[in-house]
């Protein structure tokens, strides 16, 4: 019986959709898989239909954001995991068994997240499971460091949702991905909420990807998703932060602020962050954005602890 359905979400992915989806059928369990097609122009929504009839394809006219998309792929599925995979990955063989056996083994957590690979250097890590820290920043675990060194299974703050597998029910009792989040930290943010309401998340190295990496947006720092990332970091501490925790972490986060405003400031960016900040505030206060704040509950004091307790610990490990 097929446990895994896997979401793959794609906007103008024709260098990479079609290795992606090879590598799906070479593994050894082969799932359901349903592409998300975000209003793709340059013909790979067409190669889809085309070429892998066994694909269900969803399709929208214009490009709705990663959130949108992969929400629309998990309220598809029926199966009892959901595999988030971006268009721009190839997929290890054993990559979906091993995702499926991990986290069938834990019965409380919510995700678990694939060793991912460097496309162009696959001697190095693309991410090992994502961090969180008191700054404010959210990062990739061992980014271009050697992967041999991160070989044991561990707890991550959340799963990069560019390779993970989700637990689907959980998804009822916690809510989707925030479609608010266009782009960007959308998968910190529910592993974050996961994390409150007492799931975790856990890395697998045994379950490997290939990651190029940027493929849609371009280079690594650009315009569109400077802003969208400053906008969504905003975001993501008013809805996930009491406000007692807020103002713990004030002087860390102001300094986090700062620090990367002045990164992108030299970067020649600054305008584009500074806007980002902006619209994070914005949102926040929005009605949009208020009805997504995670309440907080005193049943979840323990989990609170743990997480502010995590945000400490990964704001040394980010400056050293």
């Amino acid at each position: 019986m097929t446990r895994t359905t896997v979401v793959i979400p794609n906007y103008n992915g024709m260098k990479y959709i079609d290795g992606c989806l090879q590598s799906l059928y070479r593994g050894t369990r082969i799932p359901e898989i349903i592409v998300v097609d975000n209003g793709s122009e340059d013909g790979s929504r067409e190669l889809v239909s085309q070429k892998y009839e066994k694909v269900r394809l969803i399709e929208f006219d214009r490009n709705t954001g990663f959130s949108n998309a992969v929400n629309a792929g998990i309220k598809a599925a029926s199966t009892e995991y959901v595999l988030l995979l971006n268009n721009d990955t190839e997929a290890d063989g054993k990559m979906v068994e091993n995702l499926e056996k991990a986290l069938s083994k834990e019965p409380r957590a919510f995700s678990a997240g694939a060793r991912m690979l460097r496309m162009d250097a696959p001697e190095l890590l693309d991410g090992a499971g994502d961090l969180y820290c008191a700054l404010g920043w959210a990062f990739a675990r061992g980014k271009d460091r050697p992967s041999q060194n991160y070989d044991k299974p561990c707890r991550i703050f959340s799963a990069c949702a560019g390779a993970a597998i989700y637990r689907k029910k959980v998804f009822d009792n916690i809510g989707y991905f925030d479609e608010n989040h266009f782009a960007y930290l959308e998968d910190t943010d529910i592993g974050y909420r996961a994390d409150i309401y007492g799931y975790y998340n856990i890395y697998t190295p045994e379950a490997r990807v290939y990651h190029a990496g940027s493929a849609v947006s371009g280079s690594r720092h650009n315009d569109f998703k400077v802003r969208l990332s400053a906008q969504n970091s905003v975001y993501l501490i008013y809805k996930n932060m009491p406000f007692l925790q807020i103002l713990l972490n004030m002087p860390f986060l102001l300094a986090g602020f700062m620090v990367k405003a002045l990164f992108f400031i030299r970067k020649g960016m600054g305008a584009a962050y500074l806007k980002g900040i902006m619209e994070g505030l914005k949102l926040s206060a929005s009605p949009g954005g208020r009805c997504h704040k995670v309440r907080f509950s005193f049943s979840h004091m323990r989990n609170y602890m743990w997480i502010q307790g995590q945000l400490w610990i990964n704001t040394v490990r980010r400056l050293l």
